[in-house]
């Protein structure tokens, strides 16, 4: 049986696989300024195009924004009539034009021209009006469109919007983003989830199930089940955290003939020494990882002297969408 839509796509994707590889092959030292040129941009970088390459300049605004630089697109036609006053001093300018002769452009060009803004030009015509007037042309080299007619934007945006990925990623490495200023930009959804604090998550001070080593286990039962963490921290006469009570403690503590009986012995007869904590500052998904790892259901959340101020359940990283 054939399947003459299959070997179409996969004819389109290989197309699309070997227009990247040249486009990579033929970048130059170009990008080099280009970035330097947006990052040196005191105020937004600027996207504009028309058309298909207009679609793919809104996504690299919104991946520069979501990547620690200002950006915002502005739709040339509407820069012609009063958007030009969103382009001001401080800002650089990235146009997208594959012929580079879109004249819907000319008067953003001209614009960013007459106050000396920065002008970052993605083309594929080296030679045209776009590349010319540009401070630095990222020429995209000749490739095949993956429609069969050679006329639908397809290759061709691809390049771009790969392009205005990898300078979107080259100012994130520039500006030394982080995890942590990402999830700024990112607090919904999984993502902003995953890259929460446990810090944002845990229980505070008032909900922690301690109890000092000397306690009784029938008193430490009481405590542990109070709490319903499933466990129950021991702590030293300083306030460090010594060791934790869990479930499977007590199932291992009551294997087996043991004198004194499991109630009258002390919780530090039965605790696990030196437990698995994570520090508040610590990411959310670690918490999970180490959780997965070692297969618990709770860590404490210890200070940089070992003192437990906090604790986090896997429940908690479930009402949250971490887990």
């Amino acid at each position: 049986m054939s399947h003459p839509a299959l070997a179409t796509a996969r004819q389109v994707l290989n197309t699309e696989a070997e227009a990247l590889q040249t486009l990579a092959a033929t970048l130059d030292e170009r990008v080099e300024w280009a970035v330097a040129l947006l990052a040196g941009a005191t105020g937004r970088v600027i996207v504009s195009g028309m058309g298909k390459s207009g679609h793919v300049a809104r996504k690299i605004a919104a991946t520069m924004a979501s990547t620690g630089t200002p950006a915002m697109f502005v739709h040339p036609a509407e820069a012609s009539h009063g958007d030009l006053g969103m382009i001001v001093a401080g800002d650089a300018v990235l146009a997208l034009s594959n012929s580079g002769e879109t004249p819907e452009l000319f008067d953003l060009v001209a614009h960013a021209r007459r106050f000396g803004l920065p002008l970052v030009a993605i083309t594929s015509g080296g030679e045209s009006t776009l590349a010319r007037a540009a401070d630095v042309p990222l020429i995209l080299p000749p490739v095949p469109e993956a429609c069969p007619m050679g006329l639908a934007p397809t290759s061709s945006t691809t390049m771009q919007l790969a392009l205005g990925d990898a300078l979107a990623v080259a100012l994130l490495s520039r500006r030394g983003f982080t995890a942590a200023d990402f999830r700024v930009f990112h607090p919904g959804g999984k993502l902003g989830a995953r890259l929460s604090r446990v810090s944002d998550l845990m229980h505070g001070a008032a909900e922690l199930p301690l109890a000092p080593g000397e306690t009784r286990m029938d008193q430490a039962i009481v405590a542990m089940t109070a709490k319903r963490f499933g466990c129950l921290g021991i702590v030293e006469a300083d306030g460090r955290l010594a060791g934790i009570v869990t479930d499977g403690d007590l199932r291992r503590a009551l294997d087996g003939q043991q004198v004194p009986p499991l109630m009258a012995r002390e919780a530090s007869a039965v605790m696990t020494r030196a437990p698995c904590t994570i520090a508040p500052d610590a990411l959310a998904a670690d918490a999970l990882r180490i959780m997965n790892a070692r297969s618990i259901t709770a860590l404490f959340v210890v200070d940089a002297d070992g003192k437990p101020i906090g604790i986090l359940h896997i429940h908690d990283l479930l009402r949250a969408g971490v887990a």
